[in-house]
């Protein structure tokens, strides 16, 4: 194992190291030695960065929040173009399409890196809940321009939809699912909902 690879930026290097193990083997596979050997550095690498493994994984964890906070941004300022179906698809297959269905399964396995979480993060499981934060800021968004009926249940719908997708890509190790899947899970769960609706 080569221990003189210089890296650029070690960290993003070992993220990305981290969750390319989690797709190709699951969260039982990650460790320390895992992520160095993945990222073609020596071990010392990553206790230079992180004091130990579980505080490399809680900022992997809130690295990929992060990404989720940027796309609520995203997401926000679609409201009123396209459709409100093939927004939410889209949302919802960047999300799930990525590393995060694998960093859902990291954290419910990890009893420590729960804990550490919890305590920025006291309810429901991180990521969803951000996930989750982003689907009802859009719908209201979609509500106050009128593409949403006025007496939506926001609180019951964002869950359910995230919570339709978590399902439809939790299978890592089958192909995902297609585009018309998406939508399809998408188009029922708001069809009380949407006003006008378009395909």
């Amino acid at each position: 194992m080569p221990t003189g690879v210089a890296l650029r930026d070690a960290r993003r290097q070992l993220f990305d190291a981290a969750e390319r193990v989690l797709l190709r083997d699951g969260p039982n596979a990650l460790t320390s030695r895992a992520v160095t050997d993945e990222a073609r550095c020596a071990k010392g690498v990553l206790h230079r960065h992180f004091s130990d493994f579980d505080t490399f994984l809680t900022e992997l964890v809130q690295d990929r929040i992060a990404g989720i906070d940027a796309q609520r941004a995203a997401l926000d300022e679609s409201a009123g173009t396209g459709t409100v179906t093939g927004n939410l698809a889209d949302a919802l297959t960047e999300v799930f399409g990525t590393v995060a269905v694998a960093v859902v399964a990291l954290i419910t396995s990890r009893d420590e890196l729960r804990a550490r979480l919890r305590a920025t993060r006291p309810t429901g499981v991180p990521l969803l809940s951000e996930a989750t934060a982003m689907i009802t800021s859009y719908l209201a968004a979609e509500r106050d321009l009128g593409r949403i009926a006025a007496d939506a249940d926001l609180d019951a719908l964002a869950p359910m939809l995230i919570g339709a997708g978590h399902l439809l890509f939790a299978d890592r190790t089958g192909p995902p699912p297609d585009a018309e899947a998406v939508r399809r899970i998408v188009t029922t769960t708001i069809a009380g909902s949407v006003r006008n609706p378009q395909p």
